[in-house]
């Protein structure tokens, strides 16, 4: 099966879409034929040719239902919107620790909670499966005290999406979770190019691998490193 056969029903909402990663999902996804949600906070900020921006502030329950209400035919979620504020966990402001968990953690919550009713509805009525993927890290694993605030609330992300994955499929719905290092993005801009992965591939690679159906995917030969380091 081509990639255009996995998506050319697919209806997708992208958060975060407007730059980095979540740009070149929502391009893929429309060179693959779906139909695609690019959610933004500022969605006038979006420039993607096919895609429907949309007002999405993750961290905005408001905002968060609005969306819902307003792609109503979504049958797939990429969870890529994220912040990195680079706060130490013992002296970094207390505010910046706080928004990276009510982004990476709760905000990703809080549209998976609004879309799964969404996505039901729509696998119901037309068929076929939904599927989630949450955009993670390689500090979902590595925790170093200088990035402290954003390793912690990508391994609460990482459990969240264990769990959320054993409760949805069930009901037809598959979670990922996609696990990279330093990409290409202006988020890292201060990182050698040397030691960064093209976000182009990195999004090739994470959809083949929702719709493949894998739980995990390893976008560079760091994270597949640190993985393997892990205890079975």
């Amino acid at each position: 099966m081509t990639n255009n056969e996995h998506t050319e029903h697919t209806v997708a909402l992208v958060t975060g879409a407007n730059r980095g990663l979540g740009k070149r999902f929502a391009e893929e996804l429309v060179a693959r034929g779906a139909k695609v949600y690019a959610g933004a906070r500022r969605p006038e900020t979006v420039d993607i040719a096919g895609v429907i921006p949309i007002a999405l502030d993750i961290t905005d329950p408001e905002s968060v239902r609005r969306a819902a209400e307003e792609a109503g035919d979504v049958t797939v979620v990429v969870n890529n919107a994220g912040v990195s504020t680079q706060a130490n966990l013992l002296d970094g402001p207390i505010e910046d620790i706080r928004l990276e968990m009510e982004t990476h953690y709760f905000g990703t919550l809080a549209v998976t909670r609004a879309f799964v009713p969404v996505i039901e509805r729509n696998i119901a009525e037309n068929g076929g499966t939904g599927a989630i993927l949450n955009v993670l890290s390689v500090l979902s694993w590595l925790h170093p005290g200088t990035s402290g605030a954003y390793s912690a609330a990508k391994a609460a992300g990482w459990a969240m999406t264990d769990a959320v994955r054993e409760d949805l499929a069930p009901r037809g719905i598959h979670v990922a979770a996609l696990h990279v290092g330093y990409m290409d993005t202006d988020m890292v801009i201060y990182i050698p190019a040397d030691q960064k992965t093209d976000p182009a591939l990195i999004a090739k690679l994470a959809l083949d691998g929702l719709f493949a159906g894998q739980n995990e995917i390893l976008g560079d030969a760091l994270t597949r490193t640190v993985k393997a380091s892990l205890s079975g």
